[in-house]
C-alpha cells in the first residue's frame, strides 16, 4: 500500500482534529530532547482509547510503524520515529479522571502532566512521590514508558511502584485492563508492570491507576558543601549507617558547582568541591529530630558549610541551586552528553573515580551530579565541539563509561531508558538469555514489530 493511500484511509477512521500531516506537525513529532530526529509520515492525536485502538488495528493490518510518545521530554531518542510511519501522541488524553481520598488512588489519562497531577493530589492532602526533573513538562504516559524516577525515589521508589493498574491497547488494537485499584493484588501474572519501562514497544497506555500516599506534613533540608568528593561520599555512607533514610540525597561535583556559581553568582560555592542536598520528610517532630541527627553526622566530616531549610519555602530555597545544574552546564557552551548511569550504592566512589579516569584519558571534562542516595548519577561528558580530538573520542569515552559501569555491577540507564542513544550498548547491558527473553515477549505482544521499531530490539 503506497504511503499517500494509507494516510488517507487512516485519516478517514479518525476525527479531523485527531490527525495531521502538516509539515509543522511532522517536525514537532520528529524527536525528543536528544540529538536524533526522524520525520513521521502521519501524526495521530487521539482523544480516547477507542481511537488508539482504531489506529493500531489499522497499522498492524498494514504493517505500518507506530511510534508512541508522551510529552516528548525524553533524553535518549525513545520517541523518535526511526522508521517513519505514524507518530502516535497521547498528549490530548490529559484528563484526571478521579482522585480518591478513600482509596488513595488517582485515575488519569497518559497525557496528564506529572506536575499537574502532583499539585491536584496535594490539594487533597495526598501525595504522588515520583518526581522527574521535567515534571512540570513530562507526562504520566512517558513516565510509565520509561519508569521515571527522580530525587525522591531514594525513599519512595520509582513510577513502577505507584502503578496499580493500566488500560493498554496492544499492537493489534485489542484493549485490555490489567491490575486494578487495590493496593494488593495477586491475581495472575503481574502483567500491568510488564508495560512499565517498556518504552512503547509492547503497547500504548491509555489510562493509569496510580497509588497515592498521605502527604507528609513537614519537610526539611540540609545543603552541605565539602572540600572533597571523598568526604561527601563518606558522609553519605555515615548517614545511612546511622539508620536515617532521607527522601532525597543528592551530590554534585566540582565542575558542576563552578558552572552553577558562575550562573547564580553564589559566593557560597567558592572553594566547594562537592555539594550535598539531604531532604527529610514526615511528622514535624520526627523530621526536626532527624535533621539535628543528620546535621551532627555531617559536621563530623568537616564541611565548608551546612545550610538548613524547613517547610516548603525553606526547602525550595536549597533546591533552587540543584535546579540550576543542567542550565549551568549548558551555559558553558560545551555539548552535554547526559548519561543516567547507576551503580550499587556501595560503588559510588568507584563511579566517581571512573569518571575522573575518563576525563584524564580523553581530555573531555566530565561533570557528575544526581541521585547519589541510590547510586544514580548523571555523568555528563562536556564535549568541546571545536576541538577535533574531543569530538572524535567522545564515542570511545562513552563506551568506557558504560563498560565501566557494567563492570561495577551497575546499569547503563537508571531513569531515561535505552531508546536510540544507548542502543549500541544494549548487548553489554544484558546477557544473551535476557536479550532472547525480551525478544520473546516482544514477539508475543507485537508479532509484526510495528511498535516503536528501530530501538534496542530492532
Amino acid at each position: 500500500m503506497k504511503a499517500p493511500t494509507w494516510q488517507r484511509r487512516l485519516a478517514r477512521l479518525l476525527s479531523r482534529d485527531e490527525w495531521s500531516m502538516d509539515a509543522a506537525a511532522l517536525e514537532l513529532h520528529a524527536g525528543d530532547k536528544w540529538f536524533a530526529r526522524s520525520l513521521p509520515e502521519f501524526v495521530a492525536l487521539p482523544r480516547d482509547a477507542a481511537s488508539v485502538s482504531r489506529i493500531l488495528a489499522f497499522a498492524n493490518s498494514h504493517r505500518i510503524p507506530v511510534t508512541p510518545r508522551g510529552a516528548g521530554h525524553g533524553y535518549v531518542g525513545g520517541c523518535v520515529p526511526a522508521k517513519g510511519g505514524i507518530a502516535l501522541s497521547v498528549a490530548r488524553m490529559d484528563r484526571i479522571v478521579e482522585i480518591s481520598k478513600r482509596d488513595f488512588v488517582a485515575v488519569v489519562g497518559p497525557g496528564v502532566i506529572t506536575g499537574r497531577l502532583q499539585a491536584a493530589v496535594e490539594k487533597r492532602g495526598l501525595y504522588y512521590p515520583p518526581d522527574p526533573a521535567s515534571r512540570a513538562e513530562c507526562s504520566i504516559g512517558g513516565n510509565v514508558a520509561t519508569n521515571a524516577g527522580g530525587p525522591r525515589c531514594l525513599k519512595y521508589g520509582v513510577t513502577r511502584d505507584y502503578v496499580l493498574g493500566l488500560e493498554v491497547v496492544l499492537a493489534d488494537g485489542t484493549r485490555v485492563r490489567l491490575g486494578g485499584r487495590t493496593h494488593k493484588n495477586k491475581t495472575g501474572f503481574d502483567l500491568h508492570r510488564l508495560f512499565v519501562g517498556s518504552e512503547g514497544m509492547l503497547g500504548v497506555v491509555t489510562e493509569a491507576t496510580l497509588k497515592l500516599l498521605p502527604l507528609p506534613p513537614h519537610r526539611a533540608c540540609l545543603g552541605v558543601g565539602f572540600a572533597s568528593m571523598g568526604a561527601a561520599i563518606r558522609a553519605l555512607q555515615a548517614v545511612f549507617a546511622a539508620g536515617l533514610l532521607p527522601c532525597a540525597l543528592e551530590l554534585a561535583d566540582e565542575f558542576t558547582l563552578a558552572a552553577a556559581r558562575k550562573r547564580t553568582g553564589s559566593e557560597r560555592l567558592a572553594g566547594c568541591s562537592a555539594h550535598m542536598i539531604l531532604e527529610l520528610d514526615g511528622q514535624p517532630a520526627s523530621v526536626r529530630g532527624e535533621l539535628r541527627a543528620a546535621a551532627g553526622i555531617l559536621r563530623g566530616f568537616r564541611p565548608l558549610f551546612v545550610d538548613r531549610g524547613e517547610g516548603a519555602e525553606g526547602c525550595e530555597r536549597l533546591w533552587q541551586l540543584r535546579r540550576q545544574f543542567s542550565y549551568a552546564l549548558r551555559d558553558t557552551g560545551l555539548t552535554k552528553l547526559n548519561e543516567d548511569v547507576v551503580v550499587p550504592r556501595g560503588r559510588l566512589a568507584a563511579l566517581f573515580r571512573l569518571a575522573s579516569d575518563i576525563q584524564r584519558r580523553h581530555g573531555i571534562q566530565v561533570a557528575c551530579f544526581g541521585h547519589a542516595g541510590d547510586g544514580n548519577i548523571h555523568v555528563n561528558l562536556m564535549v568541546d565541539e571545536t576541538v577535533a580530538a574531543q569530538k572524535s573520542s567522545s564515542g570511545k569515552a562513552l563506551d568506557e563509561l558504560f563498560r565501566g559501569v557494567v563492570a561495577l555491577g551497575g546499569s547503563i540507564t537508571g531513569e531515561h531508558g535505552i531508546g536510540l542513544a544507548k542502543k549500541p550498548w544494549w548487548p553489554i547491558a544484558v546477557d544473551p538469555a535476557a536479550d532472547a527473553l525480551h525478544r520473546s515477549v516482544k514477539a508475543a505482544l507485537d508479532p509484526r514489530g510495528i511498535l516503536n521499531p528501530g530501538k534496542f530490539l530492532g
